[in-house]
């Protein structure tokens, strides 16, 4: 499975760096001089670090072969990615990959059916996206206290919703 690990965003000065929106918890492992990334579009690449560094909080890289403003312009809007089998294990039990949640059956601590997680989002507070059977994709925030065992070997998640989680849809 592929991992994003950043987004490549405007052209940086005129030696062909770019800003990438880094999207890895490991950007100094990611983005070490000699790494290969696949892209998407798949054309754009693959691409070779030959050079990174942090200014003012954004990661400026350059790929072998963009020399110039016009090449990194070109660039622009690209992901970047990397097969996760790479990726090291996590030391934290307790910590996973979206790429890791993606795809698990879900089911309530009781055994019934959820759905399966379609997408993990990341807006202050980390959502699954469940694709329910029937009806609307369900957001659940990804705390413990719900989200309360995670088996990555059965391909399932069980979680213990508060009331009224799981039936926004449905009429009072």
């Amino acid at each position: 499975m592929r991992v994003i690990v950043g987004r490549i965003g405007r052209a940086h000065g005129i030696r062909g760096a770019v800003v990438v929106g880094v999207r890895t918890d490991e950007p100094e492992l990611r983005f070490a001089k000699g790494s290969k990334l696949d892209t998407d579009p798949a054309d754009a690449g693959p691409l070779t670090v030959s050079a990174t560094r942090w200014q003012s909080g954004e990661l400026l890289v350059r790929f072998t072969g963009t020399r110039d403003r016009n090449a990194a312009e070109a660039l622009r809007g690209t992901w970047l990615s990397v097969e996760s089998e790479s990726l090291p294990p996590l030391e934290d039990p307790d910590e996973f990959r979206d790429s890791d949640l993606i795809g698990l059956s879900v089911r309530t601590v009781s055994g019934a059916a959820v759905g399966e997680v379609t997408d993990v989002l990341h807006h202050g507070q980390d959502l699954l996206v469940i694709r329910p059977a029937s009806g609307a994709d369900l957001l659940v925030p990804f705390v413990k206290e719900i989200a309360t065992d995670v088996r990555l070997a059965e391909g399932t998640l069980v979680i213990d919703p508060p009331e009224g989680l799981l039936e926004l849809d449905e009429p009072s």
